[in-house]
């Protein structure tokens, strides 16, 4: 597996946990439990994402500005989940802010796929872009396990 492919599967997930939440209304289990779960699996792709694939990027010309430009992304994200957990999850913000994060992730992840992904894709090896997804792979694990 390339670290395309392994991005790629969690960037699904991710699109996929974003959408049922959007259905859900009202503070219930079933709104809790996923956005925990999307928390994590955005909380832990960042993690392994830098760690495993930006920090290799931040050594070639070509990859720096789009590899700040994602790092940056992370954070907004972070601040946008942050804003969620301080939202009540029966108010009709929480709805709102929950929409904004989803349009901010969507557009995060098509940049990766559609241009950072080709850029690196250009810079990478076949070696490492194995080893990357392998290292990201252990990394998401840990991450998700802790």
């Amino acid at each position: 597996m390339k670290i395309f492919e392994a991005l790629r599967q969690d960037h699904e997930k991710q699109r996929l946990l974003l959408k049922i939440l959007a259905e859900t209304s009202g503070n219930t289990p079933a709104r809790q439990e996923y956005f925990e779960e999307l928390k994590q699996q955005l909380e832990s792709h960042a993690i392994a994402e830098e760690r495993h694939f930006y920090t290799h990027l931040l050594e070639k010309d070509a990859t720096i500005d789009l590899t700040r430009h994602g790092i940056a992304e992370h954070h907004e994200i972070d601040e946008l989940i942050a804003k969620l957990d301080d939202t009540d999850m029966s108010s009709p913000a929480w709805l709102h802010h929950l929409k904004v994060l989803q349009g901010k992730v969507e557009h995060h992840l098509a940049d990766e796929e559609q241009e950072f992904f080709h850029v690196a894709g250009r810079v990478l090896n076949e070696h490492q872009k194995t080893e990357l997804a392998a290292g990201y792979k252990k990394e998401m694990n840990q991450e998700l396990a802790s």
